[in-house]
């Protein structure tokens, strides 16, 4: 199933979520896989390195760990934005179906990486 299939699905549900904000969600998707892509490519390069025993490419394999690093964090970020951005988009939309009440989930603070 494709991140479209999925957002498709909320939209029908809840008529009330922003195209923009599905859009957003889409957009995260799209960079979040892009990044784990790019993360499987690291962590086979990191691996032949480890097996070749060869000092260059352990060296090499700091700078290739430091990157992977750096990719998790940014998935952990994008995944928290999503988070936000859904909650927000469901309170919003059960605002609008209660009348404007507000819930402890409005009250909640958004924490990142």
């Amino acid at each position: 199933m494709e991140g479209g299939d999925v957002l498709r699905g909320v939209g029908d549900r809840h008529n009330n979520v922003d195209g923009k904000v599905l859009q957003s969600f889409q957009k995260n998707f799209v960079d979040v896989q892009d990044i784990l892509d790019q993360n499987r490519i690291l962590i086979n390069e990191i691996n032949q390195n480890h097996e070749s025993n060869l000092p260059d490419n352990l060296t090499r394999n700091v700078g290739l760990i430091k990157e992977l690093n750096n990719n998790i964090r940014r998935v952990a970020s994008l995944y928290g934005d999503l988070s936000h951005s859904f909650s927000r988009s469901v309170d919003a939309s059960s605002e609008g179906e209660s009348g404007g009440t507000t819930g402890i989930a409005n009250q909640k603070r958004f924490r990142s990486g």
